[in-house]
């Protein structure tokens, strides 16, 4: 029994128990002593985070299948469904005194429910998604953040909203509240606000995103995780933040989720099959037990061969292992006879050798290639918003030409064609640069309702991307002609065909549809995994589409004549 995809969240309870959630649809309780599985549950779809009940009786889970689930320790046996929400739920949390939980969704709304499902209150006034909650210390109101870069407190008696903190419209993904009550919020620009009745006072803390904070009472300890591979613990009994101890994260950890094993040692989601452990007094990391996993995050058709990339940082080709990297990538851009890859240690590798080539302060998402002046390029995506242009040289070596500002927020498609380099990201924008000058050319600040998941070109110099609004969009110039999808779940990856008539999109539940440009429909609509569909590529040889997905595996979807 361990996990074979990502550690999203892990909770812990007394030293006692560790519970962890999955990419893998798997929830699995641990025996902290031995770090043996002990039972195991699962969700329709992605497990996002766990927590355990005050008093250890109950696990509570959060899932991108719409879903909050209560479940009886240690036998994991179902006790409700939390169900209403309208989109992934990412946080889940108990009332620490009353049989109460709160929900955080991506359909902009907190919820409280009963025990026994049954749904007792909804607070709307986000206008994001809400990535975060947390009941006040004596559980009369709750604290949420969202992408929408304000921090709100409600109230649970009268059902309102008692407090809108707005932290500049930096999106927040994280909170933290102190026995005080005093609130501390972790943000996109690597600060830790503290938000207090006398107002809020921002702490640079890291070099990128904050991800994850956690609070210790008993030490009044706070630690923060980012995405600048950074872990970073502080002390808060005092008026200021004083950092005490610090360390970077192995490549395995993935810095979406720690917490407390006791007083001295932390738990990690990692990349692998199970949990890590730190302990902060000796300094020492343990990662005991954590197997590689084999998701596919990308797929590519290079020289007549399929290649594959995934969590463990290995390269496949035709299902044999030819390079290893040492870090999950997230993408594979051809760029002539090379390949480029990259991921969360924000290396840009080359992926037929494994040889670092350059380093970035954040991880790393998406790859596009274009030529200039008579030489190849490629823009690499990043986390932090940056595209970076790099140029490969007669003799071999990639050059970094120039890091062009697409966007605030994380860069999660790239694409070039026509002359243009395009890109969407995080906070739902478009931009447009010029691959020959590299200067801005057009930007559409709401180009989607939601997060943009992905893009691609086409070889007529128009572009296509999706978004968890459930929508395509095929772009002439920056104005978008609306698509609907047959998705219901978000839309992970797109990819078009080498004519450009058929549009192939892939959703985190499995399901891939091709669209005709020609007719205007959808002539095919399968299901061939109920994991996640991570990237689509198109097969010339073959004249399909190959869907790489997070249970490892690529399917071939077929284009109808």
């Amino acid at each position: 029994m361990h996990h074979s995809g990502p550690i999203s969240g892990i909770a812990a309870f007394a030293g006692t128990y560790v519970a962890t959630a999955g990419y893998d649809n798997q929830v699995i309780l641990w025996d902290a002593a031995s770090k043996r599985p002990l039972s195991r549950s699962v969700h329709d779809h992605l497990a996002n985070q766990v927590s355990f009940s005050p008093d250890g009786a109950y696990l509570l889970t959060s899932s991108s299948d719409y879903t909050a689930r209560l479940w009886s320790l240690p036998d994991l046996k179902l006790v409700s469904v939390l169900s209403d929400h309208e989109d992934d739920v990412e946080m889940s949390v108990f009332h620490p005194t009353e049989p109460l939980i709160a929900t955080a969704s991506r359909d902009h709304r907190v919820r409280v429910y009963g025990f026994d499902g049954s749904l007792k209150a909804v607070f709307t006034g986000h206008t994001a998604d809400v990535i975060s909650v947390e009941w006040s210390p004596d559980g009369k109101e709750l604290i949420s953040s969202s992408d929408d870069g304000t921090v709100k407190r409600w109230s649970l008696a009268t059902g309102t909203m008692v407090k809108d903190v707005d932290l500049g419209g930096v999106e927040t993904d994280t909170v933290a509240l102190a026995s005080s009550g005093t609130v501390y919020a972790g943000n996109d620009d690597g600060e830790i606000v503290v938000v207090e009745e006398t107002g809020t006072t921002a702490h640079p803390a890291h070099d990128a995103g904050i991800k994850r904070l956690v609070y210790n009472a008993a030490r009044e300890l706070i630690v923060s995780l980012s995405y600048d591979r950074k872990l970073r613990v502080w002390d808060v009994s005092g008026q200021d933040l004083r950092e005490v101890a610090s360390s970077s994260l192995p490549s395995d950890v993935w810095p979406r989720s720690c917490a407390f094993l006791d007083d001295t040692t932390l738990v990690f989601a990692t990349f692998g099959s199970s949990y890590a452990t730190y302990d902060i007094a000796a300094e020492e990391w343990d990662l005991a037990g954590v197997e590689p996993t084999f998701g596919v995050n990308a797929v590519l058709r290079h020289q007549g061969s399929t290649l594959t990339i995934g969590d463990a940082g290995l390269l496949w080709r035709d299902g044999r292992e030819v390079a290893r990297t040492g870090s999950l990538c997230n993408f594979l851009t051809a760029v002539g006879d090379r390949v480029l890859t990259g991921g969360q240690m924000g290396t840009v590798f080359d992926a037929l050798t494994g040889a670092p080539i350059h380093q970035h302060r954040s991880p790393l998402n998406c790859g596009a290639a274009f030529d200039r002046d008579g030489r190849r390029h490629v823009v690499v995506g990043t986390y932090t918003g940056e595209g970076l242009v790099f140029s490969l040289g007669d003799d071999g070596a990639f050059t970094l030409e120039a890091t062009l500002p697409l966007h605030a927020g994380a860069v999660k498609g790239v694409a070039a064609a026509g002359g243009l380099i395009f890109s969407v990201s995080a906070d739902a924008e478009a931009a447009w640069f010029s691959a020959g000058t590299f200067e801005e050319v057009a930007r559409v600040p709401e180009a989607h309702d939601k997060i943009a998941n992905g893009c691609a070109g086409t070889d007529t110099g128009e572009f296509v991307s999706i978004s968890r609004d459930l929508r395509l969009r095929i772009w002439t110039g920056s104005t978008a002609q609306v698509v609907s999808t047959p998705h219901d779940h978000s839309i992970k990856s797109i990819s078009t065909s080498a004519d450009g008539r058929h549009i192939a999109t892939g959703g985190y539940n499995g399901l891939v549809a091709l669209y005709d440009r020609t007719t205007g429909e959808w002539p095919v609509v399968v299901r061939p995994t109920t994991a996640g569909i991570s990237s689509l590529c198109f097969d010339e040889d073959g004249g399909r589409f190959l869907a790489g997905s997070y249970d490892g595996s690529v399917y071939p979807v077929e284009v109808p004549s």
